[in-house]
């Protein structure tokens, strides 16, 4: 899956990118972070109803032209459409998320990652919501980004990421694996996914990374997180919650729909 030249500049400036296009880590960590600074995580189509559709035109028009967000599979995959048109070397990885900070039991598809190939291989995921700000070499260890110190462990065919905490704890966050897949795999997956009993079906969730910390709207809180302080409100009416994904999250009037 490619983007058109013709889309390119659209998705860039939708981004807000300005940067470096030619394939380097530097450009590689400004459009990481760009990305996520631009395009939310968000499951408003999971809560009106309407399914996950990841035909490369759809995706273009939902997330770029109609400026909206999406899930893991949504992001990443016209992520990884736009760093393969721009030259970099870009593999499919399948990634079982943690349920309650636990290492899972099997592996699974339910959250695609990347893997890009540069001088050294690197995991990238702009799709997880509270995830790394830059890509992370994948290499066992502990590695630091956006304030935050993030944890790299392989245990027989998979790899486990983890995030420190600040009470000291260390959860993990997914596990993959290095077997590259076909994007196929994940468009057949989506089609009944999130699966029921996921928790991306009980409540509006939408977060965004802003340059100093992150804007999260969660159920009917709003929290708000900056410089190591964080801020939480509790909100009113349906039409407040939709000006703040408006406010918060460039996301159209309307988007909330039937959520």
């Amino acid at each position: 899956m490619l983007v058109r030249a013709m889309e390119l500049g659209l998705y860039l400036q939708r981004m807000g990118y300005r940067g470096p296009l030619r394939p380097t880590l530097e450009a590689l960590r400004r459009l990481h972070l760009q990305h996520l600074e631009a395009l939310p995580f968000e499951n408003l189509d999971v809560l009106g109803g309407r399914p996950m559709v990841l035909e490369e035109e759809a995706l273009f028009d939902k997330l770029v032209r109609g400026g909206r967000g999406g899930l893991g599979f949504e992001l990443n995959g016209l992520f990884a459409a736009l760093l393969r048109t721009l030259g970099f070397q870009v593999t499919y990885l399948a990634a079982r998320v943690s349920v309650a900070g636990e290492w899972p039991t099997a592996p699974g598809l339910d959250h695609l990652v990347l893997e890009v190939a540069l001088e050294e291989k690197w995991l990238v995921d702009v799709g997880f919501g509270e995830a790394f700000d830059e890509p992370l070499p994948l290499v066992p260890g502990r590695w630091p980004t956006g304030g935050r110190m993030f944890l790299l462990e392989p245990r027989g065919e998979e790899w486990g990421l983890a995030r420190e905490e600040p009470d000291g704890t260390c959860p993990w966050l997914y596990t993959f694996s290095r077997e590259p897949r076909r994007w196929e795999d994940f468009v057949a997956r989506g089609q009944d996914y999130p699966p029921p009993g996921s928790p991306l079906r009980r409540e509006l969730l939408c977060t965004r990374k802003t340059p100093r910390g992150r804007v999260t709207l969660r159920g009917e809180r709003l929290l708000l997180s900056e410089g190591g302080h964080r801020v939480e409100r509790v909100l009113g009416a349906a039409e407040e919650r939709e000006q703040l994904l408006l406010s918060h999250f460039g996301l159209p009037l309307g988007s909330l729909g039937s959520s």
